[in-house]
C-alpha cells in the first residue's frame, strides 16, 4: 500500500502526517531518519496490515529547507562537473608536458603538484 506522507518540522520534532483510506493519521520522532519507521508502524498499527507492506513516500514540506537543499545539491552537481573537468585536464597537461621530455619533478613544480601526484596522473 503507498502512504503519501508529509514532513514538518516542529523543535524538536518531526511531525508527519498521511491517510490510509481516507483517514488521517500523524506520527513523530525526534530524527529525520527515523520519521519513516514511525510512519510504518503507525500504519501497521491502524490497519493491521505487515510494516513491510507499506511504500512510503515521505515530503518535507518546508519550502526555506528544500531551497536550502536544492542549492546544495546544485552546487554539489557542479563541483563533480568541474572535478572531472580539472581531472581531465590535469591528466592531459602530464601526459602532453611528458611528451615534451619535461621531467616529473618540472611537471611537478609547474602544476602545483607533488612528483608522486604527476606519477599517479601518467599513469592514468
Amino acid at each position: 500500500m503507498k502512504i503519501e506522507a508529509r514532513a514538518i518540522r516542529d523543535n524538536p520534532w518531526w511531525v508527519a502526517e498521511f491517510a490510509i483510506e481516507g483517514r488521517e493519521y500523524g506520527t513523530q520522532a525526534r530524527r529525520l531518519d527515523l520519521l519513516e519507521g514511525m510512519i510504518r508502524d503507525a500504519a501497521a498499527l491502524m490497519t493491521g496490515r505487515a510494516k513491510d507492506s507499506f511504500d512510503i513516500r515521505l515530503t518535507v514540506e518546508d519550502e526555506y529547507v528544500k531551497q536550502l537543499v536544492s542549492a546544495y545539491q546544485e552546487s554539489a552537481r557542479i563541483a563533480r562537473e568541474a572535478e572531472a573537468v580539472a581531472a581531465a585536464s590535469s591528466r592531459r597537461a602530464v601526459r602532453e608536458l611528458r611528451a615534451r621530455n619535461m621531467s616529473m619533478r618540472d611537471i611537478g613544480k609547474l602544476m602545483g603538484i607533488s612528483v608522486q601526484r604527476v606519477s599517479q596522473l601518467a599513469k592514468a
